[in-house]
């Protein structure tokens, strides 16, 4: 049950009952959300801002015209016009009650949706290059696209997760370079990692494999053709690497797309070129020095480009190097164009903060490959700085100096890596402190929020010891006589649970997972303040030996607070333990 969707129905109706010639188009504007301050009500509608101009009317007018009809609605207690034109509603009592009734019922699906009406969405995230295990610097994006996915599944979209590995280009012949050194120390040599090259322990064990498969054979071979062996044995140990790594955090992928399929004789690039050359999208031409560059440092030639400019990009784009061979932005021209032609008209790519230049050509790209039907969402991860004795780690995977995935996780856990990560916008550079990830106390978000369903849980069974006899099974909270919960500390914890789907479906709409994080805090804030009121007020406990029927009602109340903390840490891949050592 959707409070905030029933109403948008409800006043979009009144509307039309008013002036039934109001189109679709412009009613979808209508929103019914909560207030800015609680104390002007529980529902606020901009309906008579958004309709009073096309109607040729004021606002207020349109606004006090619609107050007269809730007047004479029953889940309306009061019903009033603010501001230029708001109009803000106080819900009755009775329809809170019949939200924690729907909670009970629905249980798992309370808070899902049909937002996305199955429509197929590919959400690409993690995408790093297959060069080594997995860094605190992947993990960000790692978590976040994971529950974006999961967040848009539970709003009625179809959706496929999806790894894009790049096994091509100059950094995997420094892998393969690197693994093929590995293999001669497995043989005995004693050897020297030149700069630039990967240093990481984590390719000895490739070394060691090749050694064991091909003895000293590959000392004969050409070089080039060694390299080329040993690239394709790293690569492969480094997508296992990394998928182990993953399932650490409980994330897999549908997916795992190999850039390598996009280039050779007849591959997507080749084709997409062509493609765009029939559609007029590509021409021979000159680029402009970049901002920086100065003409001795700027090869003015004669470009394959791709006319980006066109499609909301601020310049356009070259497509083939000097030396023939094809951009990084030809290749994503074709990989995006390759997941369009495979039926996903809604994307979602989640990169690095050194992407952040990446969003308007992946934009323009997506516009032009699928000539305007299909859109993306280029989600940007800022860095995260890992603080150990009040000091950042460095990170480089080349150096060998790495603060890995597995380390954080082992240090911590999986729920409170994906927990903090998530407790901030994706947008927003921050801080992972270990010290604050490791309390047990408030200060602690994941903590404080996994003790709220834990304290639920323990709830239940001071009820079994304190009350014995009393029947709190399913079908006997889903009769509890939930009208007794009547003081003003039972129905603002209700109104924080009705507002879970609409937070669920804003979260959906905006591709912000954060906003789930934050809810669940916020209902464990409820939950633990209501929790201390009982220890002052004994009408507020939950649990009462001497009212079985109001005891009953409240642990009603404490189910929905548990299942709908159970559902939200859920969309996050976060665990809702029943008890907390």
């Amino acid at each position: 049950m959707d409070i905030f969707a029933l109403f948008t129905t409800r006043v979009t109706e009144a509307l039309l009952a008013d002036h039934p010639e109001l189109g679709a188009d412009l009613l979808s504007r209508v929103v019914v959300e909560p207030p800015r301050d609680p104390a002007h009500g529980d529902l606020s509608t901009n309906a008579a801002m958004v309709v009073a101009k096309p109607l040729g009317k004021n606002p207020r007018e349109v606004a006090a015209a619609l107050v007269e009809r809730f007047k004479a609605d029953s889940d309306v207690t009061s019903v009033e016009v603010a501001g230029p034109g708001f109009i803000n509603f106080r819900l009755a009592t009775p329809i809170l009650h019949k939200v924690l009734k729907a909670i009970g019922e629905q249980k798992d699906a309370y808070g899902k949706s049909n937002l996305g009406k199955g429509e197929r969405v590919n959400v690409e995230y993690v995408s790093a290059n297959p060069t080594g295990p997995m860094h605190v610097g992947h993990t960000r994006g790692a978590v976040f696209g994971d529950a974006l996915a999961s967040l848009m599944a539970y709003s009625g979209y179809d959706v496929t997760r999806e790894y894009y590995i790049n096994d091509t280009g100059g950094q995997t012949i420094i892998l393969g370079q690197s693994a093929l050194l590995r293999y001669r120390e497995a043989l005995g040599e004693t050897i020297e990692i030149p700069s630039g090259f990967y240093p990481g322990d984590y390719l000895i064990p490739v070394g060691k494999a090749l050694a064991a498969e091909y003895g000293a054979s590959l000392l004969e071979k050409p070089e080039q053709e060694a390299v080329l062996i040993a690239r394709e044995a790293a690569l492969a140990e480094m997508m296992e690497l990394i998928k182990s790594d993953l399932a650490q955090l409980n994330i897999h992928h549908d997916v795992f797309f190999s850039e390598r399929t996009l280039h050779g004789q007849g591959g997507d690039i080749q084709t997409t070129l062509d493609w765009l050359r029939e559609e007029g999208m590509v021409y021979q031409g000159l680029l402009e020095a970049p901002k920086g560059k100065t003409p001795d440092d700027w090869e003015e030639r004669e470009q394959t480009l791709f006319r980006a400019k066109d499609f909301g990009d601020d310049t356009d784009r070259a497509l083939v190097k000097s030396d023939g061979s094809y951009t990084y932005f030809a290749a994503d021209i074709a990989y995006h164009r390759n997941k369009y032609l495979r039926g996903f008209k809604h994307m979602v790519n989640v990169l690095g903060a050194d992407h952040s230049g990446y969003v308007k050509r992946l934009q323009a790209a997506v516009k032009a490959v699928s000539q305007g039907e299909a859109d993306i969402d280029v989600r940007i991860c800022q860095l995260v700085r890992l603080l150990k004795n009040g000091e950042p780690f460095k990170m480089s995977k080349r150096s060998g100096d790495l603060v890995l995935l597995s380390d954080v996780v082992e240090e911590v856990g999986a729920d409170a890596t994906r927990f903090m990560l998530l407790f901030r916008r994706n947008d927003a550079s921050m801080d992972f402190d270990f010290a604050v990830v490791k309390e047990q106390t408030r200060d602690n978000p994941v903590f404080y929020v996994q003790y709220a369903h834990a304290r639920a849980c323990s709830i239940f069974r001071t009820a079994e010891r304190d009350v014995p006899g009393l029947d709190f099974s399913a079908p006997a909270l889903a009769n509890a006589e939930v009208e007794l919960l009547t003081s003003a500390a039972d129905l603002e914890l209700i109104r924080l649970l009705a507002a879970w789907p609409r937070t669920v479906s804003a979260a959906a709409v905006a591709h912000e997972p954060h906003r789930i994080a934050f809810y669940v805090h916020e209902l464990a804030a409820a939950f633990h303040g209501f929790w201390a009121k009982g220890k002052d007020d004994h009408s507020l406990r939950f649990v009462n030996a001497a009212d079985p029927k109001l005891t009953l009602a409240r642990l009603a109340l404490v189910d929905a607070v548990r299942q709908v903390i159970r559902n939200g840490l859920g969309i996050l891949g976060v665990s809702a333990p029943e008890e907390l050592s």
